[in-house]
């Protein structure tokens, strides 16, 4: 039997958490989250007529009932399971009431102060969701300079590299829904720009496959995972585990694009 994106996801957390022992707390947080996105994505494919649903506009009263449901597991997975942080954050939510998570929810939905953590545990309780929304809808056009994904319009965050012909081909994975779309390797995805001068590239020897891409005109960075050189990373789960490559960029004056959805 074929293995859910999920699972895939699962079994590569289960992997690292050996590997990268330093990484073993919020490796385990994601496996929990992961399953509880997997349960959710067929939960809500059952019972959510998603047609209707779209990334510009608010969330319908069908759709908050059963999310506002699942939101607050989600509150209570983050709780029980999350780093320190948030399970302080989920624990004081999880008080609010629907009312304010109501509002929160469709906050998140339509990408409103990403970086904030309620709106991150928001976005994480959401993301299958957004998954279903996109599976069902089309992309709109975009322009090779301009990098927000194709279905809901929000930043990537983290990029993939694959062999193409002799070489390998760059694309960029929606930080919400995982859409992917191609991409210039030689562009800024924040900015736009296409000066090879600006353009920088680091990796460490402990993650030699993940690229820490930095653009010295907007001071933004991007990583991306070279599945060339190695086949069995899962780029949202490699992305997630190479955290301290974003304490070196944040030490060199760099921005992340996008915060992934646990807030790193």
């Amino acid at each position: 039997m074929t293995a859910s994106p999920w699972q895939r996801r699962t079994q590569r957390a289960e992997e690292l958490i050996v590997q990268r022992p330093f990484a073993a707390e919020i490796l385990g947080f994601y496996i929990h989250v992961a399953r509880f996105q997997e349960e959710s994505h067929r939960r809500l494919g059952r019972v959510l007529q998603t047609a209707g649903a779209r990334f510009d506009s608010e969330l319908g009263a069908a759709e908050l009932e059963q999310l506002i449901s699942r939101f607050e597991s989600f509150l209570s997975l983050a709780e029980s399971r999350g780093p320190q942080h948030l399970a302080q954050i989920s624990r004081q939510l999880k008080t609010s009431g629907e009312t304010v998570w109501r509002d929160l929810l469709n906050s998140a939905w339509l990408g409103h102060s990403a970086s904030d953590a309620a709106q991150l545990l928001a976005a994480a309780s959401l993301q299958p969701f957004g998954e279903l929304v996109r599976s069902r809808a089309s992309p709109h056009a975009t322009q090779q300079t301009y990098a927000v994904c194709p279905y809901c319009h929000r930043k990537p965050g983290f990029g993939v590299l694959r062999q193409m012909g002799e070489g390998a081909a760059r694309s960029l994975v929606c930080g919400f829904c995982l859409a992917e779309w191609d991409f210039r390797r030689i562009v800024c995805p924040g900015c736009g720009e296409g000066n090879e001068r600006k353009l920088a590239v680091f990796s460490a020897s402990d993650f030699d496959y993940i690229r820490v891409e930095c653009c010295n005109t907007c001071k933004t960075y991007i990583k991306t995972v070279d599945l060339t050189k190695n086949g069995r990373a899962e780029p949202l789960v490699d992305e997630l585990v190479s955290a301290p490559l974003d304490l070196w960029a944040a030490e060199h004056g760099y921005a992340k694009l996008k915060k992934n959805l646990l807030g790193m």
